[in-house]
């Protein structure tokens, strides 16, 4: 019975290989066949440029061929439109180099979404290089890029430089505190940017510290996403001490880090300086119900706040959690209290279970805003 049983599974793994290699051949066909299609298009395309001038689609060809990249066949198809979702794609470097080339000469492309395309170091330092002379592109998200830190140095270079870039995302790529002094110098320069997303990356107290004073210093960014990061402690306090100075900032997400009591009473003392800033999400940051109280001590001053997040506290399982909520309110007769948890089941709606509440500061529109929201 031994020896059927070893034919058998040489039978499959042969099987298996063959599937394999027609299933290579099938991937190279098809590249080939997106290349013949796709220079017949840069072809077509190319008398819109004047004679003797090559089209944007013939020199991302041309560059895809020199780099070794496969071309995206729906870049070549873009037309005139003023965005380009190339998320999921895995271009590499390669494919970003490419892509670099076509960009330069881009007149269209407003927003460019290149989510999760494994751009590394190498990818990330050409597209900066592209976006330095594109006037066009203002919004451009490079999360989950893995762009290491000389790529995210040439991407603050490229936002420094072009007033024309407005809202960059670079979430979910492992920058640490070191990368924070890139950050803090493009923070501390007047640019045209003024949305940053830095949220799902691990800037820790160094960052916090470094970015602190740079914040202080900034006067253009309107919105900046910090959301789960490693900010605690005294760089949690410093980096507050920022935002006590800053007079631009309107919408802040620092959910999901370590503030703890310490950093709320410091975003408290903020509160009773800072008059623009319009939306707090703190959610999920280890305050009790003594860090919620220097907090609600701010909100007492403040004038400009609008929207406070603080759900997924520790106030709410605390031994005192529910008598957080009248000791808030009574501090800011402005409060509006949900307490409701995000996506709960209808228990909640029957009062039984009680969470850590959002804080909506409405007082000209009197209504109540359910979940904390994410």
């Amino acid at each position: 019975m031994k020896g059927p049983r070893k034919e058998s599974t040489t039978t499959n793994e042969d099987q298996e290989g063959e599937a394999a290699a027609t299933e290579l051949q099938a991937e190279a066909l098809e590249a080939e066949s997106c290349w013949t299609a796709d220079s017949h298009f840069a072809v077509e395309t190319e008398g819109a440029h004047g004679p003797g001038e090559p089209s944007p689609a013939t020199l991302y060809l041309e560059s895809c061929q020199a780099h070794n990249a496969v071309p995206a066949s729906c870049l070549l198809r873009q037309g005139n439109a003023s965005e380009l979702n190339l998320r999921h794609r895995g271009l590499g470097p390669q494919g970003a180099q490419a892509l670099a080339s076509m960009l330069t000469s881009n007149l269209y492309i407003k927003r460019l979404d290149l989510r999760d395309n494994g751009l590394c170091e190498a990818g990330a330092e050409a597209l900066a290089n592209a976006l330095s002379k594109n006037s066009i592109v203002s919004d451009v998200d490079l999360s989950e890029n893995q762009i290491g830190p000389a790529g995210l140095q040439a991407i603050c270079s490229a936002l420094a430089s072009n007033p024309a870039l407005q809202k960059m995302q670079l979430s979910g790529n492992r920058l640490e505190g070191k990368a924070a002094q890139h950050l803090a110098a493009l923070l501390a320069l007047h640019t045209g940017l003024k949305s940053l997303d830095l949220s799902y990356n691990e800037l820790n107290d160094l960052a916090g510290e470094t970015l602190g004073p740079a914040l202080a210093e900034n006067t253009g960014l309107t919105e900046l996403n910090l959301s789960w990061n490693h900010l605690r402690g005294p760089g949690a306090i410093a980096f507050t001490k920022g935002l006590e100075a800053n007079i631009f900032l309107k919408v802040l997400d620092i959910s999901h880090n370590g503030f703890g009591d310490s950093g709320a009473s410091a975003i408290g003392e903020a509160l009773k300086v800072n008059n623009v800033l319009e939306e707090l999400n703190m959610r999920n940051n280890r305050i009790s119900m003594t860090g919620a109280l220097r907090l609600g001590l701010g909100l007492q001053v403040n004038q400009t706040l609008r929207i406070l997040i603080v759900s997924l506290n520790l106030v709410g399982s605390s031994p005192v959690g529910k008598a957080a909520h009248p000791s808030i309110a009574a501090i800011s007769p402005g409060l509006l209290l949900s307490l409701l948890k995000p996506r709960v089941s209808s228990e909640v709606l029957t009062g039984q279970r009680l969470d850590m509440p959002e804080i909506v500061l409405c007082p000209e529109v009197p209504f109540l805003k359910f979940g904390g929201g994410d």
